[in-house]
């Protein structure tokens, strides 16, 4: 028969067996903290090597992304990059990864290409998206699945180069309609922290039409033209290169974005692990001294009760 030992808790009295749980007494098992401590520490582990990987990914792709930089610039001083422009046909190329882990920059991607859908929308609009990165198709397949045209997915399976991208615009030019192609994208400034940006490509009817118009858009008339191609074949040839350079820096600075976002988010689990193992740590060091204490009282009555 088990001996009763009564514990006040609470204002209230229970009493409990050798080998049950005191009623009404916060008790765990030193086991199963043993189990949880053995747990985090196993996610740790896991969390810095992610971010080891990461930050190695970086350094990679962070040079590769400022190159890059330079094949687009002179495309803005020719053509410009005007964001504002009202025009009927707009396609929302919407960049992002195909891996979670990283952050906010997906949500910021899709935030961005939603707003900007229903800022250039009216009854005599037409608004699309091609969706590249299986992140931003899983958020806008929910509400905005009619009017996807093109969804791209496991773009960085293998190492981003100017060829994989060129291929990629082309297939785009090829099966959409656009007066703007306007490509949302993460732009790359540190380690913990991202831009929101948007670049615009516009049509060559579109380019004509500004330049006419007198807008913010570069003459091509004051260049000297070479060779018997026109002018709106030149200008076709030009904003066809111009949307692959985009494109190629906008992948690349997402990519940058990405693997940094990574690194912050694999650190900040890191630290939170461990403070989990500090907290876990106090509380066996409690359970496994209560277990003791409890041990001590049941021999020292037992004893007693002998003596009596």
């Amino acid at each position: 028969m088990s001996r009763k030992i009564y514990v006040q808790s609470s204002n209230k009295l229970a009493w409990v067996g050798r080998e049950q749980a005191f009623i009404g007494v916060r008790s765990i098992s030193t086991q199963i903290v043993r189990n949880r401590m053995k747990s985090v520490k196993n996610i740790q582990k896991i969390t810095k090597a992610m971010k080891m990987v990461a930050a190695s990914k970086l350094r990679a792709i962070q040079v590769r992304a400022e190159n890059s930089r330079g094949l687009w610039q002179p495309f803005t001083a020719l053509l410009g990059d005007t964001p504002s422009v009202d025009v009927k046909k707009n396609v929302i190329v919407t960049i992002s990864s195909d891996k979670g882990l990283c952050g906010g920059i997906n949500s910021t991607s899709v935030k961005t290409s939603r707003a900007l859908f229903k800022l250039n929308s009216g009854p005599d609009k037409e608004n699309r998206y091609v969706v590249l990165g299986e992140k931003a198709k899983a958020q806008l397949i929910r509400d905005s699945r009619k009017d996807i045209e093109i969804t791209l997915t496991e773009l960085q399976k293998n190492p981003l180069n100017y060829t994989q991208v060129s291929v990629i615009a082309d297939e785009i030019l090829k099966n959409v309609e656009y007066d703007a192609l306007r490509i949302v994208f993460n732009k790359f400034g540190s380690v913990v922290s991202f831009m929101p940006t948007t670049a615009t490509i516009l049509s060559p009817e579109i380019v004509e039409k500004e330049a006419e118009a007198g807008g913010k858009i570069g003459d091509l008339d004051s260049y000297e033209i070479e060779g018997g191609e026109t002018k709106s074949e030149i200008l076709q040839n030009l904003t066809e290169f111009q949307f692959s350079c985009v494109m190629f820096n906008a992948v690349l600075e997402n990519a940058c974005s990405e693997q940094g976002a990574r690194m912050s988010a694999m650190d900040s689990s890191s630290r939170n692990a461990g403070d989990m193992l500090d907290r876990l740590t106090l509380t066996y060091n409690r359970t496994r001294q209560a277990s003791i204490t409890t041990e001590l009282i049941e021999i020292i009555s037992g004893a007693s009760a002998l003596e009596g």
